[in-house]
């Protein structure tokens, strides 16, 4: 491809930045507004091949719309459209966050604050467990599966290490496959590369380093769904003193209440972890492995899709990943759902959760906050 000039980078930064701004309702409707934009209006590529660039994205660890849209720049402008593309689309979502989180920072725990707070984390719990609900009817594809994740579940639940969790049903669903279906001799040794895939607890400093470390680990190993981010988080945050549960709800609610790719919720962790400093940290080591695998995997992915073993290997992670948010919506509710006025605010968010499906989630955590500042008063 030729370099692109100008006036196609602008063009490539508008479209995606405007996306950005307007990209509500989680990955599956940002797709949708790309699709839109990019093939129907633009032109810059058939459906067919748009629908490739999707099935691709389930194939690498990272934000699957965040990685679409880096996918999309990079067709119309190459390795400069890639990153300009993914870039306009964070930007609004991160700076959005970062202005939630010094408030927060400044106000959230203020008793005056407290009212207007109280019913978000009971509504977000019903979001995730929403979205926990419509993927595992996608990832429970067999009776294996089902009892690999309820397998992933336990583990969770009695503490394993969620990456570590995801990784090894990763390497169990391979081997449960290759042991119905033995490779020839040959290909032996051309698997185990697979089997061993890095994994490990994360850092154990909340220092600047230790930040990056940590967000640079997970965007490099996050499969399925934005939501299992907090199943990491809630493990190795949470557990280690570095961030609390309470402070993790409200970065849900902040990912869920913003435009843009629910990883931004990484840049008000961060900046409760350590400020600006701390918030661009997170931010750069959660996005960055999605431009690597992005610019490194794209010629190859054709080849990945039609890869029986590498398909085991997502469909036994994707599993997993549902597990962990089941798992990670047990630890969350006990600390969320404490008196009935939470239980009313979860049980009637769910409800319309699942009712009015097309409903912006961020309508959700706004209807949760006021129901929540309602009953306070009562």
């Amino acid at each position: 491809m030729s370099k692109p000039n100008a006036g196609t980078l602008r063009e490539v930064a508008a479209v995606f930045f405007r996306l950005g701004l307007l990209a509500f309702g989680g990955p599956a409707a940002h797709i949708a507004m790309m699709e839109d934009e990019v093939v129907r209006k633009r032109q810059w590529m058939t459906p067919e091949h748009f629908l490739d660039l999707i099935g691709a994205t389930n194939l690498i660890p990272g934000p699957n719309s965040t990685e679409m849209t880096m996918h999309c720049g990079h067709e119309r402008a190459g390795l400069p459209g890639l990153v300009v593309a993914g870039l306009a689309f964070i930007l609004p979502a991160v700076v959005i966050t970062a202005g939630f989180a010094w408030l927060y920072q400044q106000y959230g725990h203020l008793p005056q604050a407290a009212p207007f707070v109280y019913g978000i984390p009971p509504a977000v719990i019903a979001i995730i467990l929403g979205a926990a609900y419509t993927l595992g009817r996608k990832a429970l594809k067999s009776s294996w599966l089902a009892v690999l994740g309820a397998a992933t579940l336990v583990a969770a639940l009695l503490g394993l290490n969620e990456i570590v969790a995801l990784l090894g049903a990763g390497a169990v669903g391979v081997l449960g496959h290759l042991l119905r279906n033995p490779p020839a001799p040959g290909k032996a040794a051309r698997l185990l590369p697979l089997l061993a895939l890095p994994a490990g607890p994360l850092a154990e400093s909340s220092s600047a380093g230790g930040i990056f470390w940590t967000f640079l680990k997970v965007g490099a190993t996050l499969y399925g769904s934005g939501y299992v981010l907090f199943a990491f988080l809630e493990g190795e945050l949470v557990a280690r003193g570095w961030l609390s549960r309470q402070q993790l709800l409200d970065a849900i609610a902040v990912g869920q209440f913003t435009p843009g790719p629910v990883l931004s919720s990484a840049t008000f962790v961060g900046w409760q972890l350590d400020g600006l400093r701390g918030a661009a940290l997170a931010t750069v080591g959660i996005f960055l492995p999605s431009f690597v695998f992005v610019l490194v995997l794209n010629p190859l992915l054709p080849r990945l899709r039609r890869s029986k073993l590498f398909s085991v290997f997502l469909d036994s992670v994707n599993v997993a990943s549902v597990a962990l948010i089941a798992a990670v919506l047990v630890t969350m509710s006990r600390a969320a759902l404490t008196d009935w006025r939470t239980v009313l605010i979860a049980s009637l968010s769910l409800a319309v959760t699942f009712v009015y499906k097309k409903l912006n989630s961020a309508f959700v955590v706004l209807g949760g906050a006021l129901l929540g500042y309602l009953l306070t008063l009562a």
